[in-house]
């Protein structure tokens, strides 16, 4: 059973720059594409981005220019690198494995003007 779990949530100013992890058990390959999602307290979930086994990577209008996701096969770990931060990308964001059904248990991000 895959496990995910994130971590590097907190408290920033406007500007400022957050780096999240999610650390994968079980065999990174049968994972497969991994993605990071966000939702903000009354707003539905959103995809912020995603990367495929291969390193191909795709981003939400919203975060583009700002974030970049990368994954680090060696150490089954995936990262979201956030900069620039705004208030409106303060939020709970959980990476997902959709090919095995993952969800790690979300790591809040809060983004002070």
């Amino acid at each position: 059973q895959v496990q995910l779990v994130e971590s590097g949530g907190g408290l920033v100013q406007a500007g400022g720059s957050l780096r999240l992890s999610c650390a994968a058990s079980g065999s990174f390959f049968i994972i497969n594409d991994l993605h990071w999602y966000r939702q903000a307290p009354g707003k539905q979930r959103e995809l912020v981005a995603f990367i495929t086994r291969l390193g191909t990577t795709n981003y939400a209008d919203s975060v583009k220019g700002r974030f970049t996701i990368s994954r680090d096969n060696a150490e089954n770990t995936v990262y979201l690198q956030m900069n620039s931060l705004k208030p409106e990308d303060t939020a709970v964001y959980n990476c997902h494995a959709p090919r095995v059904g993952a969800w790690g248990q979300g790591t809040q991000v809060t983004v002070s003007s």
